[in-house]
């Protein structure tokens, strides 16, 4: 996620207890309607980042289905037919109690009991990753300057991090070598530009080299993603990513937010189909979102706000499912096999940013302020 702050900084929360009501007869009859993706390699993908909902829930958060029960927001998802559930990894996240190992873990084994492939996000940093940083973990500040020493670091971290989660059975089915990796990875405070491609290119390709292993070792299919901000961003960046040696890669995965690209609904079509057609990868875009309000249900302010909106989608509910039902509709036109709802559960909690309390992205969570379904939750309909 491209963020236009600095780094969130989640302060410390109490946690509130059960976020579930006692279970009733109505909460028992939609648990027996669970529907189980295939675990096989699906058509296409219809994803949601559910990175926060452990946090949240620790908050308090309480999540409603669209009948407005209370029930596990993974539950909520996989009903809907959500088939991939996404989730970001920090080395060590000093700074919060969560997206460290045993937070992903529990991400992970919630999505895997109910059927949903998991996507691995390796940021590859202690905090969040994207154009604007890449900041390498305080633990390999001292390498930094050695292309091999650190590349040793990233591969026996990625390598460590999947074969312990393979002897707990919970292997995801893709994995990001990276997040949002525009500029060079594993850089300082000061991004430098332009990218060095010979430690680049021998960086990610340490990164794609350890999930291989881990591939070979576990006798488990795992899928290699490279993820760039913004389809414009990744016609340059494959082209010389290719250029300089990384090319055993299955998926290119784009954010795409039509405030921050210079591609609209109706031509982003262009450029996903010239990266599928060039580079013979599947596509997903693997972070968007729409706002279903410009209500601001909190003390921490919107990152999408009106200048998020697109003429003919309004911010209301059904506005948001429109929106998400064209975008596939173009994904699937270009060739492109999934769509990713970044961060549908981070709804307003006591929880603080820097900010503020609350969050910066309750009008565009898949959750209304009652923290009910949105309509925008129907999206995931089209994978049953």
């Amino acid at each position: 996620m491209k963020f236009y702050f600095s780094t969130f900084l989640i302060l410390a929360c109490f946690h509130l207890g059960s976020c579930q009501s006692s279970t009733s007869i109505a909460e028992e009859e939609q648990d027996k309607e669970v529907i189980t993706p295939d675990t096989d390699e699906a058509a296409f993908y219809y994803g949601a980042d559910l990175s926060y909902v452990n946090e949240m829930e620790d908050c308090g958060a309480v999540y409603k289905n669209d009948r407005g029960i209370t029930q596990d927001p993974f539950k909520i998802f996989s009903n809907a037919g959500t088939n991939l559930v996404r989730v970001r990894l920090w080395h060590n996240p000093t700074w919060t109690n969560y997206s460290n190992y045993e937070d992903v873990k529990k991400t992970i084994s919630r999505a895997k009991e109910l059927g949903m492939n998991v996507l691995l996000d390796f940021h590859y940093s202690d905090s969040w990753t994207d154009p604007e940083k890449q900041k390498i973990p305080a633990a390999w500040e001292i390498q930094m300057n050695n292309k091999v020493a650190l590349g040793k670091l990233l591969y026996d971290y990625t390598y460590e991090t999947l074969n312990n989660l393979a002897a707990e059975e919970l292997l995801p089915e893709m994995v990001q070598v990276g997040n949002e990796t525009n500029p060079m990875i594993l850089q300082g405070d000061e991004l430098v530009w332009p990218i060095d491609w010979d430690r680049n290119a021998y960086l990610i390709n340490q990164g794609i080299k350890a999930v291989r292993d881990v591939s070979t070792v576990q006798d488990a299919k795992i899928e290699i993603m490279l993820h760039i901000a913004q389809p414009e961003n990744g016609l340059w960046w494959f082209k010389e990513a290719t250029a300089s040696g990384i090319t055993d890669y299955d998926w290119i995965g784009l954010s795409y937010y039509p405030i921050w690209s210079e591609y609209t609904l109706d031509n982003v079509e262009t450029p996903l189909k010239s990266l599928i057609d060039t580079y013979k990868k599947k596509l997903m875009i693997v972070e968007t979102a729409y706002p279903f309000s410009l209500n601001n249900n909190d003390a921490a302010n919107n990152i999408l706000d009106a200048n998020a909106l697109i003429n003919g989608y309004a911010a209301t509910q059904q506005g948001q499912l429109d929106y998400l039902n064209k975008l596939k509709e173009v994904v699937v036109k270009a060739g492109g096999s999934g769509v990713v709802y970044w961060e549908p559960a981070w709804v307003s909690t006591n929880c603080k940013t820097q900010w503020g309390r609350g969050s910066h992205w309750d009008n565009a969570t898949l959750f209304d302020n009652n923290n009910k379904a949105t309509l925008g939750m129907q999206f995931y309909n089209g994978s049953k």
